[in-house]
């Protein structure tokens, strides 16, 4: 822990929306707290660029680790950005181009003021593209919006996943079996609400058993969190019902997280959150990772701790 006091700001949706039992931001910013930081807040809505200058509507915040009263603001007011030492780019995503502009305009903040995770990378590598570095340690997958391609691959590959490329929290995520009649309707409407090519991965039976969160603090593997889909959902996420459980990482999993590693740690990611299928990958999350509650809730390591002894190396 730093004896420097820093000034921080957080860049994420509305703090009054969130819930406090499970939001990593939160987590964080309480963290922060703790250590005697400076806590601010503002909402991405309020970002502006001018003559070369960042600003945005910022309000100093105090956090409190209750259910009922989680923070008090103040007053916020318009403030260069660069008078702070660390900003956390932490609103969810869906990955559109409202939040790439954002990336673009933190990173003229950047390295002078430190944004975790590195919003040029952040904006390179979204979840489902960067993941697509490691073939070898993927399911089978397909990224296109071109029908045919779609088609075949489920000939070839039987059950299927179909879901947005840069979408969140399981939102639209669909699985088909191999004779599912519904797919040309499926990507009629994938085709009317995403300009985007789709995300096509074969099924993995091992679902069943859970979707795993792998938490990565400056390239190593700090813990894992189980997530078993709830009957009759193919999905594991945590807010569709999704069952959580502390979990030991297996060979395979370190052998993953080693091969990925480097790369994150050329793109200098400080806090990233894998997802690990059996014995694939299948996202690698920058953005906003979550999780670090639950983590620490089931007698884990604590997320948040490591996250700022991180930062704190590099301030």
């Amino acid at each position: 822990m730093t004896d420097k006091k820093l000034k921080i700001a957080v860049q994420m949706d509305p703090i009054a929306d969130i819930d406090p039992r499970g939001d990593s931001s939160f987590a964080m910013m309480l963290e922060a707290q703790q250590r005697g930081h400076e806590v601010h807040y503002y909402t991405p809505a309020t970002l502006s660029l001018e003559n070369g200058v960042v600003k945005a509507e910022v309000a100093s915040v105090k956090l409190f680790d209750d259910v009922d009263h989680w923070f008090e603001m103040g007053e916020a007011s318009l403030i260069d950005l660069s008078q702070f030492d660390v900003i956390l780019l932490r609103q969810d995503p869906p990955f559109d181009m409202h939040y790439i502009t954002t990336t673009h305009m933190l990173e003229r903040l950047h390295p002078k003021t430190l944004v975790v995770n590195q919003p040029d990378h952040v904006r390179n590598a979204p979840e489902k593209i960067l993941v697509t570095e490691f073939p070898e340690l993927m399911p089978p997958t397909l990224v296109t919006r071109d029908r045919a391609q779609i088609v075949d691959f489920r000939k070839r590959h039987g059950d299927i996943i179909v879901k947005p490329l840069f979408g969140n929290g399981g939102a639209g995520v669909f699985m088909l079996r191999q004779d599912d009649h519904n797919l040309v309707s499926l990507l009629e409407i994938f085709e009317s609400s995403f300009r985007e090519p789709f995300m096509i991965q074969q099924y993995l039976p091992d679902v069943r058993k859970g979707d795993k969160r792998i938490i990565i603090i400056d390239g190593e593997p700090v813990a894992g969190l189980n997530r078993i889909p709830a009957e009759g959902e193919s999905r594991s996420n945590m807010h569709v019902g999704g069952r959580p459980e502390l979990s030991e990482l297996t060979d395979r999993e370190r052998e993953i997280c080693a091969k990925i590693a480097p790369a994150l740690k050329e793109r200098d990611f400080i806090f990233v959150g894998i997802d690990v299928i059996g014995d694939y990958i299948t996202e690698i999350n920058v953005t906003s990772p979550t999780g670090i509650r639950e983590i620490k809730r089931f007698g884990g390591p604590d997320i948040a701790a490591l996250i700022w002894d991180a930062i704190e190396k590099r301030r």
